[in-house]
């Protein structure tokens, strides 16, 4: 028989059952042992060279009846292929060390050389990293790291049989002693004893949902269902596991020392990473994450009675609007330095695979345009709020968690030849934007007042009114809303076009990244203290002040019937927040604040059966098509109370200033006529 191993704890395969001869086969693009695949994904015996027609040779001769591609199909795209991961038991294929294979004398064995042909990223970044020190080996959805070890395993029937009998005695010995520990001492006795206190009948309902909407792939967890309302009979894509809402989910974990549903749903969610998904015949960039993904059983051809596990990940072309999403990568990042943080495992970050997976979100977010900030440009409903809201253009949301995501890859990136060019661009990158934001999104009286009396018109690099924003436009709820300390980022800034509102997440990610100096932190926090009754009211916390009304809601959103005023992403209010409010004032020093507003939350959200939002301006009620039992909203609630008890993990998840960033001025503006307006504004923003 014919078993192909990988030296890097995985298998390439997606299959629970056993299959017969699966070869990997990637798509269109695709090359396997160095040689480019046909039509159809058959090979050219012709073409290839001694060494790879000897392999293909080995292969013809020791396959089964059967010729199915080894990886997933999609239902709705079945020339996708993609493949299981960490820990899954399939059939033949298991993981051998170099000392095992060269211990093993009677195997006859073949090491393949594979190399990709991933398309050439023709963007600023990468061309200014060496091309050569790529990571060659890198196939798309991050497996084959390194070479793949083919060999022909001469084994008797009664061998293989006594193996497997082997591994039954040690699965049933593994569920014994877990069923043992688990009556001595349950996960609620474990974590009461780690924190210190009696979990509340609250939490433990809480944390049995949030186990309870664990989706498992070929027997291992990876990650949990967006909601899991029994009573939902049209779920939609919410039995979908989706990278953003994956987060505050893999926080609890975490934070309660179960890492391994994290782990996974980070390498899983890598390999689905470069799969190439189309619009009307066009495909977005390569680095591009999933929004989300769903594991479906699927029974296998000609074979009855049997199936298998497939994922089936969403780019964005199932998504209502079509929206791709720039967020997802961006997360993933974010959460991929969380769990070396708080596991202490820095061993995955330093993967191979997983270090390009890093490179090509970084590729696709410092691709040069036409685009003159620094801040990143991306679409309506690209992001949480993901309808129509006229947040297209640089919505903060998006430049908070791009900040975030770049501080996380300078402190994870291996430094070598490769990628010493792209440490650099991100450090470039980050001075720049910084800057950019503290700046010209932050407003305060002062600011205001500033804006004002602005002069439009104006032309050169003298100008004050940088942007062109007509006095005008500032809305006249802002003047009576603003108080007399505080201030906070506004959410967009075009040319003539500043976007007033106040949008939650944003302010609160620029606080827990320090994309914001001390002075304006201090200043959200106290906004949102002193707008208490706007901003939390009964229930924390409004995704966006104020919501859009009458005409102004009719153009902006056109008319969306679930962004009506107050509701959804339209001024609804929304429990998840609750863990990124909890770990903004954790880093400020207010605690107590927090814990005002989780105490709010816990007194309806169990009786509310945990839903999605609220609606009307002071969240009174349930949101109109909420689902119930939303996992991020439970996850949410869990991490918080988890933060408040461990303060000194919180500060592992949360950035310090870093004064270097602004000295770092590369625009090269710092003499003669021309004069770099950040030397002029930076005695207003530091601290």
């Amino acid at each position: 028989m014919l078993t192909i191993k990988m030296h890097t704890g995985s298998c390439i395969g997606i299959s629970c059952m056993k299959p017969g001869c699966n070869i990997l086969i990637l798509g269109r693009n695709s090359s396997i042992f160095g040689s480019p695949l046909l039509k159809h994904g058959h090979f050219n015996k012709s073409n290839l060279s001694k060494s790879q027609s000897k392999l293909y040779c080995l292969m013809k001769t020791n396959c089964f009846h059967s010729n199915k591609v080894l990886g997933f199909r999609s239902v709705s795209d079945p020339n996708r292929s993609v493949f299981c991961g960490s820990g899954s038991k399939l059939g033949q294929f298991r993981v051998f060390s170099a000392n095992e294979v060269e211990q093993n004398k009677k195997f006859g064995s073949a090491i393949a050389n594979v190399a990709s042909n991933i398309r050439n990223h023709s963007n600023s970044v990468e061309s200014r990293v060496n091309e050569n020190s790529f990571e060659k080996i890198y196939i798309q959805g991050g497996f084959n790291v390194k070479p793949l070890v083919v060999e022909r395993i001469e084994q008797s029937q009664e061998l293989v049989e006594q193996d497997e009998q082997k591994e039954k005695k040690y699965k049933v010995k593994e569920d014994n002693d877990l069923n043992t520990n688990n009556n001595d001492v349950s996960k609620e006795e474990v974590l009461e004893s780690t924190l210190g206190r009696h979990i509340s009948e609250d939490e433990k309902e809480a944390w049995n949902l949030l186990r309870g909407a664990a989706v498992n792939y070929c027997g291992n967890p990876v990650g949990t269902v967006a909601a899991a309302d029994p009573a939902d009979k049209q779920p939609l894509n919410y039995d979908q596991v989706f990278i953003r809402d994956f987060v505050p989910s893999a926080l609890a974990f975490l934070l309660n020392g179960e890492g391994e549903i994290v782990k996974n749903f980070l390498l899983h969610t890598l390999q689905l990473q470069s799969w190439e998904k189309t619009v009307d015949c066009y495909s977005p960039g390569q680095g591009l994450m999933p929004a989300s993904f769903k594991v479906k059983t699927v029974p296998l051809d000609g074979r009855d009675g049997e199936f298998e596990d497939v994922l089936d990940p969403d780019f964005g072309e199932l998504a209502i609007g079509r929206v791709a999403p720039v967020d997802s990568g961006l997360w993933w990042i974010i959460l991929l330095r969380a769990y070396g943080k708080v596991t202490g495992d820095y061993t995955l970050q330093e993967r191979v695979d997983v270090q390009t997976g890093i490179r090509l979100i970084l590729n696709l977010c410092l691709t040069d345009g036409f685009d003159m900030f620094p801040t990143l440009l991306v679409t309506d409903g690209s992001c949480m709020i993901d309808r129509r809201m006229g947040i297209h253009g640089h919505p903060l949301e998006i430049q908070a968690l791009f900040y975030s995501a770049l501080r996380c890859s300078r402190e994870m990136l291996t430094i070598n030849d490769s990628t010493k060019n792209l440490v650099v661009a991100i450090n470039n990158r980050l001075s720049a934007l910084s800057f950019h934001i503290r700046e010209y999104y932050w407003v305060d009286m002062k600011k205001i007042n500033e804006i004002y009396r602005y002069k439009t018109e104006e032309y050169s690099t003298e100008a004050i009114n940088k942007f062109n924003i007509y006095p005008d436009q500032i809305p006249g709820w802002l003047v009576d809303w603003i108080p007399e300390t505080g201030g906070y980022f506004i959410g967009n800034l075009q040319p003539a076009d500043m976007d007033f509102r106040f949008f939650t997440l944003g302010n609160l990610w620029s606080i827990v990244s320090s994309l914001s100096t001390s002075k304006q932190s201090e200043g959200i926090l106290n906004l949102i203290e002193e707008k208490w009754d706007d901003l939390v009211a009964q229930m924390p916390l409004k995704i966006c002040y104020p919501a859009l009304e009458h005409e102004e809601w009719r153009i902006i959103t056109g008319g969306d019937p679930k962004n009506t005023p107050w509701s959804y992403h339209n001024g609804g209010s929304w429990p998840t927040l609750l863990w990124q409010f909890t770990l903004a004032c954790i880093k400020m020093g207010k605690p107590d604040l927090a814990r005002k507003a989780v105490a709010l939350a816990e007194k309806r959200l169990p009786v509310d059966k945990w839903p999605e939002y609220y609606d009307t301006r002071y969240g009174r009620f349930i949101g109109k098509q909420a689902r119930l039992y939303q996992t991020w909203t439970i996850a949410g609630y869990l991490t918080s109370k988890m933060l408040l008890d461990n303060p000194e993990l919180a500060s592992t998840l949360f950035w310090n200033d870093d004064y270097e960033l602004l000295e770092n001025c590369v625009c090269g503006l710092n003499s003669g006529r021309r004069k770099c307006s950040r030397l002029s504004a930076r005695s207003n923003i530091t601290v």
